[in-house]
């Protein structure tokens, strides 16, 4: 691949954080591999030992991970892995189980979910309760008509009936999808009309900076746009009500006694349907099953995150990210789930470290622009909350710049363990990733996670080490796309992961994967900067630009190749009020030139109001690129998908221009 800059040489990058032996040692990490001694007679003397053999002998890892963790079939499978093909796997082939038995299989009084909402409405549900009120909402849907593979959908924010409802959707075998409540009606459509669902689950309103919004409306238009909606079951948020509706309320009165029971349902049948941005044309509708999701998650969650029993397992997120469903998986591994409806800025950027401080949150997840705002306000939330219940931060959704790292470790906490981790809506997990036996590098993410073939490609497609390439997987996983929701010849699959390297998954991201086996993301592969043959990650570019005071937000655009062989590379800011255009540009030329390259100058400066983003919070790169080369704007980019289609405004007018 043409010279990209690799951050950090080779053995130059700095140890942040080292694993104390001890907790090394009473990590699930650990009792994995003594497991794997003395019941398989396999010993790997660390991490990279035992990497290696998860993604070579995938039979015999994925066989050991059903087996460690005590998946309940129903129906054994008759292999671990029949095809060995990407896409088109074939995983346990002849095992049932159901997803949502894993989840409540923890029938005690500890604590499974914490709730907390912005504006201080809070309660707990210990495992026994979250099991009665799944067996009420399960009975209220049967009576609604909802058999296995049907489709519930729901519009609720991150609350205990989102989760309630899903794992009752689950329990049946229906097929669950959600959207943020905050989603316009016409995303929440282009979305759920697709899957035809015989059930819409939904709140009356929610609550967001101090704001109570009404979204009835929206429910209102939704069960005109989808003819196969059978019944609506309103959630009494604000205080609202719906004529034509079934309250919530009602199911867990009306079914209180209800029995528990869960219908076995083939491995890759669907247990939800998630949703690619939707940027331009319709959202694909990402679909994955029982056994991927109960495998990958119990990996991940109990080995590389070491959440189990007694963990307080946090993670900002709404219904519309595949977050979501990363954190409520923490129920397979007994731990307790903090869920958090509400702004994470309201009244202001600690309200998220209060929560860690009063619900003394283990491993508290978030996402990079998150701690990227808590640095540029200089927050210290080790100063004002104790955190000593805290041993790791958690970060996703862009890649965590070093200053980040710094951050983290002086503002938090000095022995916390960094979690920077990469993957993707498409697996519903990380494949790039922490452990609780390996070391914190700054700016790096610690592994490849377990039975996750990834490697960097050049451009011939061979694998490279140190060197930055494509991210590719180059085995099959469980929790890959079983489908895609309407692609009956798996033609959009395919075009979408496997058109690059037959029979590789191509992921669209940048990587370099260290000699140590860490690994660093330098963005999106299909939005790089390639000036005069050197190419570089977009991460690399926002983290110097958006390190400048002054700066609040920024978007860069190289325009070569989009239409123009050599185009301009544009920059377009944010500015903080009272910040000129004038008094930045210098020093933002000089900080380029100095810390990328002098051909990753751009050409122009362009204040802007807002830089577009997805309904979850992405920079619009792809899309900005494709309307500055000439493409129609509604082929470049669906509005709908948009949290702010006015920020393409100024966009557009360039274009003509």
């Amino acid at each position: 691949m043409t010279d990209m800059r690799a951050g950090t040489a080779a053995g130059e990058a700095e140890l942040l954080w080292r694993p104390d032996p001890d907790r090394v040692a009473d990590s699930r990490m650990a009792a994995f591999r003594t497991w794997l001694a003395a019941e398989k007679g396999l010993s790997f003397a660390d991490y990279p030992a035992l990497y290696e053999w998860s993604v070579t002998d995938l039979d015999g890892f994925w066989g050991a991970i059903a087996e460690f963790f005590e998946v309940a079939f129903h129906s054994a499978p008759t292999a671990v892995l029949g095809a060995r093909t990407m896409p088109g796997a074939e995983w346990f082939p002849g095992a049932t189980l159901n997803y949502a038995e894993h989840a409540l299989r923890h029938d005690t009084d500890d604590l499974a979910v914490i709730f907390h909402r912005e504006d201080g409405l809070a309660s707990q549900l210990t495992y026994r309760e979250l099991r009665r009120r799944v067996a009420a909402v399960r009975a209220g849907l049967v009576e609604l008509g909802v058999t296995k593979g049907d489709r519930v959908v729901a519009l609720v924010p991150n609350s205990p009936e989102a989760l309630i409802a899903f794992l009752a959707a689950a329990s049946l075998g229906a097929v669950w999808s959600s959207c943020s409540p905050d989603f316009g009606a016409r995303a929440i459509a282009d979305r759920f009309t697709q899957i035809e669902p015989t059930v819409l689950v939904a709140v009356d309103g929610y609550r967001y900076n101090g704001r109570g919004f009404d979204v009835r409306p929206t429910v209102e238009k939704l069960r005109a746009e989808i003819p196969s909606l059978r019944a609506t079951v309103l959630i009494d948020y604000l205080g609202g009500t719906l004529p034509g509706t079934v309250s919530w309320d009602s199911l867990l009165r009306d079914h209180a006694d209800a029995a528990l029971a869960f219908e076995p349902v083939p491995f890759d049948h669907p247990l939800w349907v998630l949703y690619s941005s939707g940027t331009t044309g319709l959202p694909k509708g990402i679909v994955q099953g029982h056994g991927g999701i109960v495998l990958e998650h119990l990996k991940m969650l109990a080995l590389h995150s070491d959440l189990g029993p007694g963990d307080r397992f946090f993670w900002f997120t709404t219904t519309g990210w595949m977050m979501w469903n990363f954190l409520v998986s923490g129920l397979l591994v007994g731990t307790t789930i903090v869920l958090f409806d509400g702004s994470p800025a309201h009244p202001d950027l600690s309200v998220l470290w209060h929560l860690a401080e009063q619900h003394r949150v283990t491993y508290f997840g978030t996402s990079a622009p998150y701690i990227q705002s808590c640095l540029k306000e200089d927050l210290k939330p080790a100063t004002r909350f104790d955190l000593t219940g805290l041993r790791v931060v958690g970060s996703t959704g862009a890649p965590l710049t070093p200053e980040g790292f710094r951050w983290i470790a002086d503002a938090v906490g000095r022995d916390l363990q960094i979690a920077s981790v990469s993957g993707g809506t498409d697996l519903c997990t990380a494949f790039v990733a922490a452990a609780p036996d390996l070391p914190v590098w700054l700016g790096e993410l610690s592994c490849r996670a377990l039975g996750a073939a990834v490697q960097a490609y050049d451009e011939q497609g061979t694998p490279v080490v140190d060197q930055v390439g494509e991210l590719v997987i180059t085995e099959p996983m469980p929790s890959m796309p079983v489908f895609f929701w309407g692609d009956e010849d798996g033609s959009r699959l395919r075009e979408a992961y496997f058109d690059t390297y037959p029979g590789v998954w191509r992921h669209g991201d940048w990587i370099r994967i260290t000699p140590r086996g860490s690994a660093v993301i330098y963005g999106r592969s299909d939005s790089t900067l390639n000036r005069g043959g050197v190419r570089m990650g977009t991460s690399e570019f926002y983290r110097v630009v958006e390190g400048l005071e002054g700066v609040v937000d920024s978007l860069v655009i190289d325009t070569s190749g989009a239409g123009q062989t050599d185009g301009e590379l544009l920059c377009f800011l944010v500015l903080a009020p009272g910040t000129t255009l004038e008094s930045v540009e210098p020093l933002l030329k000089s900080e380029l030139r100095t810390n990328l390259s002098p051909r990753h100058v751009p050409n122009r400066f362009i204040a802007v109001d807002e830089i577009p983003r997805t309904l979850n919070g992405k920079k619009c790169e792809v899309p900005v690129k494709k309307i500055l080369a000439g493409t129609p704007p509604e082929k470049a980019v669906s509005r709908d998908a948009l949290r702010n289609p006015d920020a393409l405004t100024p966009f557009l007018a360039l274009a003509t221009r």
